[in-house]
């Protein structure tokens, strides 16, 4: 992994899924996370690629950290764009999954990480449960399978598709993205993206109190009234 800065508010994370999981890789995710909550950082860049050919030995102390990283990362004010120019899985498939948005070049592939016993069973999974497309999900957990992109598309896994040049200019695809955006970051997005996120495990009188509560803030924000 390797941050840089760029000068359109960007900070640019490069996630590589070949690597093995160790401390510096926990620290550059905490680092980034840092940065944008200190309002360093309107938009966050993954750069994500590369996958294991297998997942060996862990240090479950480190391993916990990672998982903290990234719920750090989805919880965080900044909008997140994942960037997915090769196919990828690993620590490069975690940090696609923990993204707001994902765009990918042609022919990528989400591939999931194998360990002895069979697929990796870390919480990429339980990210992958939550799409709609059941069947490939099921084959990519079950037996392997990787996720062509046609079927990452259909299922939400990957929002839009760019040629692989484009995907080198960070600033271009995110100025495209954010001016449909009426406030793409700050307190809003995630609050937005909290809501969203805990729809699928809340049921709808637990939801309406939080939901209504969110209204109230907003319109006070507008200056309106209730």
């Amino acid at each position: 992994m390797a941050e840089e800065r760029t000068p359109a508010e960007l900070v640019d994370l490069m996630v590589d899924g070949t690597r093995p999981l160790t401390v510096m890789e926990v620290k550059a995710v905490n680092d980034v996370c840092d940065r944008c909550e200190d309002g360093d950082a309107t938009v966050l860049v993954l750069r994500v690629q590369g996958a294991p050919s297998a997942v060996t030995a862990v240090d479950m102390r480190v391993l916990t950290q990672w998982e903290g990283a990234l719920r750090r990362l989805e919880r965080m004010p900044t909008l997140s764009v994942a960037l997915v120019g090769a196919s990828c899985g690993g620590l490069a498939l975690d940090a696609l999954l923990a993204a707001d948005y994902r765009i990918a070049a042609a022919g990528v592939q989400l591939v999931p990480s194998m360990a002895a016993g069979g697929v990796w069973p870390g919480m990429a999974l339980y990210r992958l449960g939550s799409v709609s497309c059941a069947a490939a999900v099921r084959r990519a957990v079950y037996f392997g399978v990787p996720i062509g992109l046609d079927e990452a598309l259909a299922c939400g896994l990957v929002d839009e598709v760019a040629a692989a040049a484009v995907l080198e200019e960070p600033s271009s695809v995110v100025s495209r993205l954010t001016a449909r955006l009426q406030a793409p970051w700050g307190a809003g997005l995630a609050m937005r993206r909290a809501l969203l996120h805990e729809s699928a495990s809340t049921d709808f009188e637990g939801a309406l109190g939080v939901h209504l509560a969110a209204c109230d803030r907003e319109l006070r924000m507008d200056g309106g009234t209730r």
